[in-house]
């Protein structure tokens, strides 16, 4: 009597152990089929034999498909999760001008302009006489109004003294237009002081950074420009992303060359489909 039962129950585990195990369903359609919330107390394995558990991965490490028939496989991400709530690089835009600015030099006098504000046009001569570096313009689209616009304008400068043993100076003003209407300037002086064994040359690195903030949805233009304030002779030289006209090789475009780079950052939000 005891053998008989013995073999009844191996019979029956043995059938449910070749089922397919449904678990908030009647009909699963795979070995385990859970139709409901999960909660997983440990690891996860995958990969695993009859003989060993399987592989738990690595801290940081997702579950990545193989296709049908193959078992998933941890990997590692280059590229970190965003959350909502955080702020994302969407766009950065980098750009280059040899060309300059050689119209502000001997013969032209200052606008004698000491103040700018936000949102002056660059058209208004009342403003400053700005000159552009054209070949520094980007049009981009902002898509999100929460945002952040990082400006990182950097340029050569070079002034020729009238006279090599006077010293001489010169102001003058760049700044970061955002459709036509100024969003960042910074005022500079560049200054010769006798100068004489680079024959009343000197050069100089000008430098602008600045953030803007939640700048308007749409499609947008930026521009740099300079300008000339005052300076102590009108017969000095002056360039700015070049060199100037009798620079005699001491320097050139390349090594005064402007550059602007532009970074677009929004904030993460998600919608729910």
């Amino acid at each position: 009597m005891k053998k008989t039962i013995y073999c009844c129950v191996t019979v029956f585990l043995s059938i449910y152990a070749g089922a397919q195990v449904g678990i908030g369903t009647s009909k699963p359609k795979s070995m385990l089929d859970i139709n409901g919330k999960t909660t997983l107390r440990k690891e996860i394995r995958v990969g695993g034999t009859s003989t060993q558990a399987g592989d738990a991965g690595l801290n940081g490490q997702v579950l990545v498909s193989q296709g049908e028939g193959l078992p998933p496989v941890w990997k590692s991400l280059n590229v970190s999760f965003m959350e909502e709530g955080q702020y994302k690089l969407i766009n950065s835009y980098l750009s280059s001008d040899q060309t300059g600015i050689i119209t502000l030099s001997n013969g032209v006098a200052g606008d004698n302009v000491y103040k700018n504000n936000v949102g002056d046009d660059i058209t208004d001569t009342s403003k400053g006489k700005w000159e552009k570096i054209t070949g520094l313009e980007n049009n981009f689209t902002i898509k999100n109004g929460k945002n952040r616009l990082t400006y990182q304008f950097q340029t050569g400068v070079e002034m020729k003294a009238a006279s090599s043993t006077v010293s001489s100076n010169i102001r003058f003003a760049c700044g970061v237009f955002r459709n036509g209407k100024l969003v960042a300037v910074r005022p500079d002086r560049i200054a010769s002081n006798n100068n004489a064994e680079k024959n009343g040359i000197q050069d100089y690195i000008f430098t602008l950074s600045y953030t803007e903030l939640n700048v308007p949805v749409g499609a947008h233009k930026i521009e740099i420009a300079c300008r000339k304030i005052d300076t102590s002779n009108l017969n000095s030289q002056f360039a700015i992303g070049r060199d100037v006209q009798s620079s005699n090789g001491i320097s050139n475009a390349f090594t005064l060359e402007s550059t602007m780079k532009m970074d677009v950052i929004e904030y993460v939000t998600y919608k729910n489909n």
